[in-house]
């Protein structure tokens, strides 16, 4: 039964979307704000550039403790080597694929578009609602 269900039954669709130039605490603050792990970042035409996650944030907290100051850009920071998930996936793969990577969510594409984000939790959900 788990191995019909899509990613797309299970994925985040109101996407919180960050651009590069973002400030990186404003950015991080996003991430708080909505209880969210990543969040995708899109360039001026809404295409994926990459995904700013709690582990670029800490990554950049890190760096503000050596260097005395925080600043810089989710450019700086974000993850551009991004696994893209279908969204017509099936989840019991995406588990798969989240046991073999420290990745907490990816971004979900259809027919080449953004259109969610799936994380562990998601998946974790389709298992305990089946």
């Amino acid at each position: 039964m788990l191995a019909k269900i899509t990613v797309a039954d299970y994925m985040a669709k109101r996407l919180v979307t960050l651009t590069k130039d973002n400030n990186v605490i404003d950015a991080i603050k996003k991430l708080l704000d909505h209880k969210i792990t990543c969040a995708p970042v899109i360039d001026s035409k809404g295409h994926l550039i990459g995904m700013f996650s709690e582990k670029d944030g800490m990554k950049a907290f890190l760096e503000s403790i050596y260097n005395q100051g925080m600043s810089g850009k989710v450019s700086e920071y974000m993850t551009t080597d991004t696994v893209k998930i279908d969204a017509q996936a099936s989840i019991v793969d995406l588990a798969e694929k989240f046991q073999q990577s420290s990745v907490r969510s990816f971004p979900v594409f259809q027919e080449g578009e953004l259109v969610g984000v799936i994380s562990r939790v998601d998946v974790l959900r389709a298992f305990v609602t089946i």
